[in-house]
């Protein structure tokens, strides 16, 4: 990050944010360096406003589509753009391997980077895939499954983008596993890597594997590799 712009806002009579500054000259830098890589901007509003509830982040979620948005346990709202087409790429061949064995395993639900689920921690997050029980499920109703489930998957997969940081994307697999996550994996394919996140244990690092068993908690299932590196 070569740079952080803090915006000032306030509200308008009806308790609205609106920025008081032109967006534009704030947000396009006159001259960055040659080398840039990415530029992040943070959005700072100064007053003592409540912590976004569920409902309002569903509904700012509707409201910008063309986004993927997150909420912290810290009441944080990250809004990321779409991913590039590699990253794109090995999205997909992971959710293709997953969903073809859910499909034929049949004793839960696979999802993918548009199913949020709130977390015991209050965080909102969307793993770019996922895979959760049938008898967790069952709880629920049809309804509700129309948005944010209340509860964490029992596996999750976080794909390193080139753009992401590594230590942020570590933070977020360990809330998983503080959450109720019985499994994890955060695949990092710059480096051939994958992290192995389970529930009171260190977590595994693998280099270059082939592929990757989903152990006791995802059966049978076995991540083939060499279509994402």
């Amino acid at each position: 990050m070569i740079g952080e712009n803090k915006i000032n806002a306030r509200r308008n009579f009806r308790g609205e944010r609106f920025m008081n500054v032109n967006m534009a000259d704030i947000l396009m830098p006159k001259v960055l360096p040659a080398r840039t890589k990415s530029v992040r901007f943070h959005i700072e509003l100064e007053d003592d406003a409540p912590r976004m509830t569920t409902d309002e982040f569903w509904e700012f979620c509707q409201a910008n589509r063309k986004f993927r948005s997150e909420l912290t346990k810290d009441g944080e709202l990250n809004v990321m753009p779409p991913t590039g087409f590699e990253t794109s790429d090995r999205n997909l061949q992971i959710l293709l391997q997953l969903g073809n064995w859910a499909k034929k395993n049949k004793t839960g639900i696979a999802t993918e980077s548009n199913a949020g689920f709130i977390l015991p921690n209050g965080a909102t997050y969307a793993p770019d895939a996922a895979w959760t029980s049938n008898k967790r499920l069952a709880k629920f109703t049809e309804k509700e499954k129309e948005k944010f489930l209340p509860l964490c998957p029992d596996f999750v997969i976080e794909l390193r983008s080139s753009s992401d940081s590594l230590k942020e994307l570590e933070i977020k697999m360990q809330e998983y596993i503080e959450n109720g996550a019985r499994l994890g994996w955060l695949i990092n394919p710059r480096d051939k890597e994958v992290y192995i996140y389970r529930p009171q244990r260190e977590v595994e690092i693998l280099n270059n594997p082939q592929k990757i068993s989903g152990e006791n908690v995802v059966q049978e299932f076995e991540l083939d590799l060499t279509e994402i590196w």
